[in-house]
């Protein structure tokens, strides 16, 4: 019997699955979607896996045979926290928790909007380049959000500005038929926790039937639990060698 709770992780996991795709394709890189998992065709972007379990008790044997083991980097995600890789060399990177805003909720709960900020959904490459750059901060990775992103449509990214015009905050958020998800929160000034009263109003603009999934870990999990969500159960990363 599937409760409401794993339904919700079970979509949860979908629709990380899918931004996880969209992402590989605007880097080139194909995907595919089976019964136990999507598995990407070749290396997975940065920060993003291989392969995102579907369903709980996947075949680990089967789900390896899907991911290029033949550069260094692969790695899985684990939906459901029930895998054990380590015979195929195999680590835990990090452990992490699904999370879950009811639809609704940002209207009747939510922190008010910053007043002196204003949202708006990156449009063009060149706002995509300064929204990158603020969520990059410096670390030389904002060549990762590729133009294609642009094409997706159930990819949506949000910008916060300040009344000079500066990007300092955003969001990723991407729809799936029961849910959307959002990743890539960032503020520059005070975190997380200054970003998300910004991007749940956006979200509730622009997704007002939709629950909010993601996942988050450590402080940040603290943050959103603060803003609203609500936990909904494990997921792990793995990584090959080291």
């Amino acid at each position: 019997m599937t409760t409401p709770q794993q339904s919700l992780v079970r979509a949860a996991a979908r629709n990380n699955a899918e931004w996880c795709a969209a992402m590989c394709r605007a880097h080139g890189v194909a995907g595919e979607f089976g019964g136990e998992a999507w598995a990407a065709a070749g290396r997975a972007p940065l920060y993003h896996p291989d392969t995102v379990t579907l369903e709980p008790g996947a075949d680990p044997d089967a789900l390896v045979a899907r991911i290029d083991m033949g550069s260094p980097g692969a790695s899985v995600k684990d939906s459901f926290a029930d895998l054990d890789l380590t015979g195929a060399r195999f680590r835990v990177l990090f452990e992490a928790q699904w999370i879950h805003r009811p639809a609704g909720a940002a209207a009747l709960a939510r922190a008010p909007e910053p007043p002196d900020l204003a949202w708006d959904l990156v449009g063009d490459p060149e706002t995509l380049r300064a929204w990158a750059l603020a969520w990059d901060g410096g670390a030389g990775n904002a060549d990762l959000f590729r133009d294609g992103l642009l094409d997706d449509p159930e990819t949506v990214v949000i910008v916060g500005r300040s009344g000079d015009g500066r990007v300092v905050t955003g969001a990723v958020a991407g729809r799936s038929e029961h849910v959307v998800g959002v990743s890539n929160v960032f503020g520059r000034d005070g975190g997380p926790g200054a970003a998300w009263p910004l991007v749940l109003h956006a979200l509730d603009r622009l997704f007002p039937t939709l629950p909010v999934v993601g996942y988050e870990t450590g402080a940040d999990l603290e943050t959103a639990l603060r803003h609203g969500f609500e936990p909904l159960g494990p997921l792990r990363v793995w990584l090959h060698g080291g």
